[in-house]
């Protein structure tokens, strides 16, 4: 038997490493193996243009079938992984199966939080994988009252989307603004003024305690204030996990689940290895970084491809190289397209340096012990990417930059600044 290498998750980072193995040179076998029966297909899409209809499932796929096996890579879909034995590098398959390797990756990515109740009622949804999002549209399109519990990008997408099909939507949350502990105060208050805006009901600064139901169905939910909310539908988007039950028990090290840990995953080193000929990529892996003395775990698609880059040139034996991560994401919400380079976090401190926040086109630039973590803006990409250096760099920032003070509308003071 030739030389094999085992991709664990035919997502972004499982697809983006297939083709890095491919690229970097790998004559060997490539699997594919994915828990889900689909062709790998695009995430970011379930829950704007595909939940809202805009979008057929044929436009979120990444590869067909035929094109993987055109690359020379067997997909074996629809079959989970459900354990691994580094010693014999045999990877247990469900259904009792087995699979040699010489090299296995782990990209099962992540797996949607779910409550501690009320997931058996129907209409009770989840999102995560298409086949949430197509239960969720069928029932979306005919729902009339809508609660998303949770105020994070994917819930106030979610809401966003439904929303403008038509229905009543609430959002709950227990923090006092939508994606405060990312984007902070300013920005959350942007995010909260855009939903009001468009007639969505804001419950925050309040929790679940329960739901109502009849015959098994969900017809509404009851917060920890005693308070009642109607609802055809629940959408529950508090968040996910990384997907790594199935390494339990098993050599491949697990991070913590705190943020110094590594916030769960796979525990890796600089470089993705996680043990002897076990490697981590996208969302799943915690890889140790030298710049900060821990194990990050970063959920970003830029991050992913980073990864199997990297990942790749360490399996086929290539020179290995620094890897410099900007975590990249957008969100679009109505009109108001978020994008962001680096990791936002809702403690930094954040100077508008272009643009304008009541004007909903912005350059905000997220200050951490006075050196550059983040940019976020709105309808200034060019003038967003140009900072990508700054965050790249942690870069301190200049003591203009740090005299910046917002006025009550989030005005920028003075001539835009520049990285």
């Amino acid at each position: 038997m030739g030389r094999r290498v085992v991709v664990v998750g035919s997502g972004t980072a499982g697809l983006a490493t297939a083709d890095a193995l491919r690229s970097e040179g790998w004559e060997g076998d490539v699997v594919l193996v994915g828990a889900e029966p689909h062709e790998p297909y695009d995430r970011p899409p379930l829950s704007k243009q595909l939940l809202a209809g805009r979008w057929t499932t044929d436009r979120i796929v990444l590869r067909t079938r035929a094109a993987l096996a055109a690359d020379g890579v067997e997909l074996l879909s629809g079959r989970r992984a459900i354990g691994v034995d580094t010693t014999d590098r045999t990877l247990h398959l469900d259904e009792g199966d087995d699979l040699r390797y010489d090299a296995l990756v782990v990209a099962t990515g992540l797996d949607a939080r779910r409550l501690p109740f009320g997931h058996d009622l129907a209409g009770v949804h989840v999102l995560r994988t298409l086949d949430d999002a197509l239960g969720l549209r069928a029932e979306s399109s005919t729902a009339r009252r809508v609660v998303v519990i949770g105020a994070g990008f994917l819930g106030c997408e979610v809401a966003a989307t439904v929303r403008q099909a038509g229905a009543q939507v609430a959002i709950v949350d227990p923090l006092d603004l939508p994606l405060r502990n990312v984007l902070g105060p300013r920005l959350g208050t942007l995010v909260a003024e855009v939903h009001a805006g468009h007639g969505v009901d804001l419950h925050l600064g309040r929790g679940l305690a329960s739901y109502l139901s009849d015959r098994g169905r969900v017809t509404g939910v009851v917060l920890d204030d005693g308070s009642e909310l109607p609802a055809d539908l629940v959408v529950v988007a508090i968040g996910a996990t990384p997907a790594v039950q199935w390494l339990r028990g098993s050599a491949v090290p697990l991070a913590g689940p705190l943020p110094q840990d590594g916030a769960g995953g796979v525990r890796c080193d600089a470089a993705g290895r996680a043990v002897e000929a076990v490697w981590a990529v996208g969302d799943v892996a915690a890889w140790w970084s030298p710049q900060e003395g821990r194990h990050v775990r970063l959920e970003h698609r830029l991050t992913a491809n980073q990864h199997a880059q990297v990942v790749a040139r360490a399996i086929t034996g290539g020179q290995p190289r620094a890897l410099a991560l900007v975590p990249y994401f957008w969100s679009e919400q109505y009109d108001l397209h978020l994008q962001s380079y680096g990791t936002p976090a809702g403690t930094d401190e954040v100077h508008v340096v272009e643009g304008s926040l009541a004007r909903r086109r912005f350059l905000a630039v997220y200050l951490r012990g006075g050196r550059v973590s983040a940019v976020v803006g709105a309808g200034l990409p060019k003038a967003l990417r140009a900072w990508v250096p700054a965050v790249a760099e942690h870069r301190l920032a200049e003591h203009r930059l740090a005299e910046q003070a917002l006025a009550p509308d989030g005005e920028a003071d003075g001539a835009p600044l520049r990285a």
